[in-house]
């Protein structure tokens, strides 16, 4: 596998791969400077929407992922979000991915969240995956965090096989295929 280019990754965005797709990596917007997100030499930094979960445990409920209780948090949609300290938030991106059946793709939280104690943490998005992806954000801190939607939060990274896969994440029909908008845990 290699990782792939920004020339690769603006002519994929072409076909499909990322919507909206922004070619140029933006600093600046309506208000100013804003975290960086679009087209980066290898990867593409991905916005965080204004949909939120936040996590409360006002119902002294058990982190279960089997079976998950989605009273455990609370829905914000805003322009920010404030993270209890020691707590974790689930957000979406903006893009919607199509990830091609030779890719696969790594994201890591960008640095600017990472020295502020907040992890972005996502999982791989599988060859033949697809939707909004399912960002969570951890406050490592003992003091509230604060999340900005619209702007960058991580870096995906592309990785191309010299073939694709024998069984993609479509072909097992998996369960948070054609995801939008904030995704709980399913069992």
């Amino acid at each position: 596998m290699a990782i792939k280019s920004d020339l690769w990754i603006r002519r994929m965005a072409a076909e499909g791969m990322i919507e909206p797709f922004e070619a140029s990596q933006v600093r600046e917007g309506d208000v100013g400077r804003v975290i960086s997100y679009g087209t980066s030499s290898y990867g593409y930094d991905v916005r965080c929407a204004d949909e939120f979960k936040i996590f409360t445990n006002i119902n002294s409920a058990i982190v279960d992922p089997k079976n998950f209780d989605s009273n455990s948090f609370v829905d914000l949609k805003s322009d920010v979000c404030i993270i209890p300290p020691n707590s974790f938030a689930l957000a979406r991106t903006v893009e919607y991915f199509r990830i091609p059946r030779s890719v696969l793709t790594i994201c890591l939280g960008k640095s600017t969240y990472a020295r502020c104690g907040i992890i972005v943490n996502v999982t791989p998005l599988e060859p033949e995956w697809e939707g909004h992806v399912t960002l969570e954000f951890s406050n490592t801190t003992p003091l509230p965090a604060k999340i900005y939607a619209n702007e960058g939060v991580a870096q995906i990274l592309f990785l191309e096989s010299d073939e694709v896969c024998g069984t993609s994440y479509k072909d097992r029909g998996g369960k948070y295929q054609g995801q939008r908008g904030v995704t709980l845990p399913k069992s």
